[in-house]
């Protein structure tokens, strides 16, 4: 068994001041997003000016955190935010749904393409490999918090959380999943990125591989105990991804074909 890294949730707290991991490292991943976004998006040759830019950015963030943010709430914890809703607003103490975040920046990237007269697709495939980033990053929080831990397991590698009432020996799923999600997805969406031109395919592929990955290590993560499971032996977060999954093969299939027939 593995000792967890002990490590303080909390960089600095001073009275009601409290500056934590989980939030530092959002800011941290929306800056990896500034710094380099630019630069993918001239695989698609998109040349944004910097307004126009930071437009996109700050649209991307606000589908982040209010998407993120209402995902959770309506997906995992709608009867206590209901009789807490000023908690809505404690972003920093974790509580934040990828599926909820991904549909609102995707609607709004939508609203934005529209708006600039781009490609959806143009927009999207660059962006990616830069959201591979900032999921690993967000897992990275999950772990400093201790929480969305794994089931209890007897492998070499399990860790006791201090979270944990029970005080088992865990999975630390966290750290599967700033593997599959973050680092595996951003290798794979930026390699496909510069060897395939064709728009689209970066973009269903990344769909349909976080919802596989997401789905394999929910089998050995923790379910909600506010939830459990909600489908069989399937937990929400499950549920959610499969449906990402199915979406994501059928929509490359649909795209290929349509790619064959454009090239005969």
């Amino acid at each position: 068994m593995l000792k967890y890294p002990d490590i303080n949730p909390s960089i600095i707290k001073f009275g009601s001041l409290d500056i934590r991991w989980y939030g530092f490292l959002y800011i941290v991943g929306f800056l990896v997003g500034y710094i380099f976004l630019r630069k993918l998006l001239k695989y698609r040759k998109i040349n944004l000016k910097k307004e126009e830019y930071e437009n996109m950015l700050f649209t991307i963030m606000l589908g982040i955190i209010i998407g993120g943010r209402l995902g959770y709430i309506l997906f995992y914890n709608l009867s206590y935010y209901f009789i807490h809703p000023l908690d809505i607003l404690k972003v920093w103490e974790g509580g934040m749904s990828f599926h909820g975040g991904a549909i609102a920046v995707i609607i709004l990237g939508y609203i934005f393409c529209k708006k600039h007269k781009l490609g959806f697709y143009q927009l999207a495939d660059p962006v990616l490999p830069l959201a591979s980033i900032g999921i690993g990053l967000g897992r990275l929080g999950n772990f400093i918090n201790a929480e969305l831990y794994g089931r209890v397991t007897n492998v070499p590698w399990a860790m006791i959380f201090p979270t944990d009432p029970q005080k088992l020996p865990r999975h630390p799923s966290q750290l599967y999943e700033i593997f599959l999600e973050g680092i595996v997805l951003f290798v794979v969406s930026f390699l496909m990125l510069r060897k395939i031109s064709k728009p689209g395919f970066v973009f269903w592929t990344w769909i349909g591989l976080y919802g596989l990955f997401r789905f394999l290590v929910e089998f050995v993560r923790e379910p909600d105990t506010q939830l459990g499971f909600v489908l069989g032996p399937l937990t929400m977060g499950q549920v959610l991804s499969l449906f990402m999954l199915i979406t994501g093969i059928i929509a490359l299939i649909i795209l290929k074909r349509k790619t064959k027939n454009a090239d005969l």
